[in-house]
């Protein structure tokens, strides 16, 4: 899909972009991809995902990567920017029949240089639990062998998915720990598993354990441990993505009804919701230290969240279709003290001499804590940076900052930002669609609290392992009073003509037996829902045509970034000043014969 706006240098195909750190750079012999490196024809597959672990290897080189192609997943030692790629040596390579993975989870607490626990989720809704180092398949779930009989006279075993058939949209390992997961669907249910259970022979049979505004969560009934030990229902349409916050307290859930929802985990307690502008939302993540979550989806714009205050605090501007990723860098988000910014000129090995990130510095996990020191009364306000980035299917990479203007508009800055574009009366109208002051709806600065809010329910997680006398908990009243608003309709330049069909399609097909439904069509203008000239909005840093497919990846790393594009090129982009690849001739030679499934 080609950048709009014509002329041969839009359309460009870029392999270095510069931001004021200096300049990233694309390493060609660092690109990964299946062994022949012939594109992949990518109409009616799944995206593209890619998984990174480490292994501790002693050797130094403990990176791994796991990507799906198609019907095929390559597990590979990850060179990064050190050394080129050898495609031609996959430490493990699967072809599967009948479905396709669909995106994939390393287990952290587990991997060794022996061994990693792997998860992938299928199209047809299985999951499966491999170690591609020892090349083994431990187990398989939501896909159990029951007897069917033959004319009454004979039996054999089929396997049938008893607990979802949808496909598999997201799974994530439970944060710390080594036996838990949760896997979500497009059936906008979410189940969590544990590894040491099994699945039955028969349908689960469920249980409401709570219950809340437009989500449920239920219990499987059994006099026996087994899986799924919960089952939540979220929203309406399809779950496209979740994410454990830093702490593993709170998940983020993106759905197909255009709502993100904020859960305390263990108590299943909902914290907070917010609705895109237009469409689903697609993609989600958290900030490193848990204050801000950013969502992407069908408008093509990047929300930002605040998690203490439950409201929209800025969108973005940028792509020009929709937002696949949404991924903060936790090496350029940073809080530093009232001192000038360092100039960036130069190359990237001068700019690698002369800056020291470590210097006036700190990284995001104590961005919070920082905050929380400055006494209000200080003269010299700390400068706080987010550095986020966003990829979509316009082919566009775009990284954003978010800085103390956006989060904290009422204190003085402490330098000039060039790239933020705070919409203002001012605005000249043939500049923008919409004017208005959003420091007059903005309330004062952000809570400077250490600690998230947890809640003080009882862990839901616990009392799902008991299996029988399960007592249901109180129904959770989420009744917010919102004033109701009218608005105009949307005329920015998005790509939202074509979706109303489709996504209205996919939510007329639903189940009307949820819970109360939020009337979406009265959201806008709401808390929920700001206007869009009741919010900053942000311009990009860095917009960057780097691909002919769609874009599906981007991960950032300590020395680079990673890309991958639907045509099944995972590709490396060096961090300024980290260009120190060693040059060796990568020969791919024909590809070894894998495991088929």
């Amino acid at each position: 899909m080609a950048a709009e706006g014509g002329g041969k240098e839009m359309n460009e195909i870029k392999t270095q972009f510069t931001t004021r750190e200096g300049v990233y750079k694309l390493l060609t012999h660092s690109e990964y991809s299946r062994p022949n490196r012939v594109p992949f024809n990518s109409q009616g597959s799944n995206p593209v995902k890619v998984s990174f672990v480490n292994v501790n290897d002693q050797s130094g080189n403990g990176d791994r990567i796991c990507f799906n192609v198609g019907r095929e997943l390559y597990f590979y030692i990850y060179k990064g920017v050190r050394k080129a790629a050898d495609l031609s040596k996959p430490i493990d390579k699967r072809i599967y029949k009948g479905t396709q993975p669909t995106c994939h989870d390393f287990n952290p607490l587990t991997a060794t240089a022996e061994s990693v626990s792997l998860l992938v989720g299928f199209s047809a809704g299985q999951v499966q639990l491999i170690d591609p180092i020892k090349k083994e398949t431990s187990k398989l779930f939501n896909e159990e062998l029951t007897c069917i009989f033959v004319f009454s006279l004979s039996l054999s075993l089929s396997p049938q998915r008893l607990i979802d058939k949808s496909r598999v949209t997201c799974v994530r390992w439970v944060p710390g720990s080594e036996s838990l997961f949760l896997v979500a669907h497009s059936s906008g249910s979410m189940y969590l598993y544990n590894v040491e259970n099994t699945c039955g022979t028969t349908a689960p049979h469920y249980q409401l354990l709570k219950q809340g505004e437009n989500y449920a969560v239920h219990t499987c009934k059994s006099k026996s441990a087994r899986n799924p030990l919960l089952r939540w229902t979220v929203g309406e349409g399809a779950l496209n993505e979740f994410a454990f916050s830093p702490d593993g307290k709170f998940l983020a859930c993106a759905s197909q009804d255009g709502f993100l929802r904020v859960f305390g985990f263990d108590a299943a307690e909902l914290h907070g919701t917010m609705k895109s502008y237009f469409g689903g939302l697609l993609c989600v993540c958290w900030s490193p230290d848990g204050r801000y979550i950013v969502a992407g989806g069908e408008d093509d714009l990047v929300t930002v969240w605040s998690f203490s205050d439950c409201r929209v605090i800025a969108r973005g501007h940028g792509h020009k279709s929709w937002v696949s990723v949404v991924a903060f860098d936790h090496c350029t988000t940073s809080v530093e003290d009232g001192d000038p910014p360092a100039e960036f000129s130069g190359s990237d090995e001068e700019f690698h001499e002369q800056i020291n990130f470590g210097a006036g510095r700190d990284r995001a996990n104590s961005a919070h804590s920082r905050l929380s020191k400055r006494n209000s009364t200080d003269s010299r306000p700390v400068s706080v940076t987010y550095r986020f980035g966003s990829v979509g299917q316009d082919t566009q990479l775009c990284l954003w900052d978010l800085t103390e203007d956006i989060l904290f508009p009422h204190l003085p800055l402490s330098r000039t930002r060039t790239h933020t574009n705070v919409m203002s009366a001012t605005n000249n109208a043939s500049n923008s669609s919409t004017s208005g002051n959003p420091a007059n709806s903005l309330p004062g600065t952000l809570p400077r609290s250490n600690s998230l809010p947890h809640s003080s329910g009882n862990s839901i997680i616990d009392s799902a392992f008991i299996a029988t006398g399960v007592s249901k908990f109180a129904t959770l009243s989420l009744h917010d009073s919102r004033k109701e608003r009218h608005e105009k309709d949307h005329k920015r330049n998005h790509s939202m003509g074509h979706i109303s069909s489709k996504s209205s399609d996919k939510l007329n097909q639903l189940s009307s037996s949820r819970t109360a439904k939020t009337e979406v069509a009265k959201t806008l203008g709401t808390t929920l829902c700001p206007r869009m000239e009741d919010v900053p909005l942000l311009e990009p840093l860095v917009c960057k045509k780097i691909a002919h497919e769609r874009l599906t990846v981007l991960i950032f790393l300590e020395d680079c970034l990673v890309t991958a594009c639907q045509e099944g090129f995972v590709c490396t982009w060096a961090r300024p000043g980290k260009v120190g690849l060693l040059s060796s001739q990568n020969n791919p030679a024909n590809s070894p014969s894998g495991t088929v499934v």
